[in-house]
C-alpha cells in the first residue's frame, strides 16, 4: 500500500497490540481459578476483566473527576469482575495477580515488526500506561528503541479521548495528518482518525471493525503483516 507521503510516524498502541495481555495474565489467573476450584478458565477470566476495565476507563474520561491510571482502573475492573464471578478473594490474590502487568511479553510477530517498520517511520509508543510502567515496559518487555514512549498520563485522560492524539502531536512537532495510529482496538483507531491521524487496524483478534465512518487505511493480522503492506521489506 502506498501511504502519502506526509506520514512519517508510526504511533503504536502497546497494551494488546504489541503486549500479549491474555496470554501475559492467563498463567497467574489459571493459578488463582484453581486455588478456588473454579471451573471458569483464565480465558474466560481474562475476557471479563478486560472488558470490565475499557468501562472503568471510560468512566475515568466522563466523569471529570481526575485521571486514576491505568493500574489502578485494572484493580478496580479486577476486584469487580471477581465480585460479579462469585470469586472469593483476598489482598494478596489482588496484588498477585496485578504482578503480572510488570512481566508482559510481545506477541511473536511484534518486535520484528517493528524492526521492519522502523526501516522508514520513526515509531512511537503512545499508550494508557502510566509513565512508570511504560517505561519498564518499552526498556525491559518490548526492548524497542522507541524515539519516544509517551503515556497519557501526560494528558489526563484515555485513549480514545481526542486530547491524547492531539497531544500527541504537539510533543511530536507533527501535524496529525504526518501520523499513523497502529492498534489492534478500534476504538484507538476510531480515536486516532477522528484526531486527524491514519490509521492501521492491526486486527490481532478476529473482531468486525466498528460502524463508523472513520475508517482505517490499512488492516493488518499482525506487525509482520504491516509492514510488508507498508512496504517495509
Amino acid at each position: 500500500m502506498k501511504l502519502d507521503h506526509l506520514v512519517h510516524t508510526l504511533t503504536f498502541d502497546v497494551f494488546g497490540t504489541i503486549l500479549d495481555l491474555g496470554g501475559g495474565h492467563a498463567p497467574r489467573l489459571r493459578a488463582f481459578l484453581k486455588s478456588k476450584a473454579s471451573a471458569m478458565t483464565a480465558e474466560e477470566l481474562w475476557a471479563r476483566w478486560r472488558n470490565r476495565q475499557r468501562i472503568e476507563q471510560y468512566q475515568d474520561n466522563q466523569f471529570y473527576t481526575g485521571h486514576y491510571g491505568y493500574l489502578d482502573s485494572s484493580r478496580r475492573a479486577l476486584i469487580y469482575t471477581l465480585r460479579a464471578s462469585k470469586l472469593p478473594f483476598e489482598d494478596k490474590d489482588i496484588t498477585r495477580i496485578m504482578e503480572g502487568w510488570q512481566e508482559l511479553t510481545p506477541f511473536p510477530d511484534a518486535v520484528p515488526g517493528l524492526r521492519r517498520l522502523a526501516a522508514r517511520f520513526k515509531l512511537v509508543a503512545l499508550s494508557n500506561g502510566e509513565r512508570e510502567l511504560l517505561t519498564h515496559l518499552v526498556k525491559n518487555r518490548i526492548g524497542h528503541d522507541f524515539a519516544a514512549a509517551i503515556s497519557v498520563q501526560d494528558v489526563g485522560v484515555f485513549k480514545p479521548h481526542p486530547q491524547v492524539y492531539r497531544y500527541a502531536a504537539r510533543v511530536l512537532g507533527a501535524e496529525p495528518c504526518e501520523l499513523m495510529m497502529v492498534s489492534s482496538h478500534g476504538f484507538d483507531v476510531v480515536g486516532a482518525r477522528v484526531s486527524g491521524y491514519r490509521a492501521a487496524y492491526v486486527n490481532r483478534y478476529d473482531l468486525p471493525y466498528d460502524e463508523t465512518p472513520y475508517r482505517f487505511d490499512v488492516e493488518a493480522s499482525d506487525l509482520l503483516a504491516l509492514a510488508e503492506k507498508l512496504g517495509c521489506t
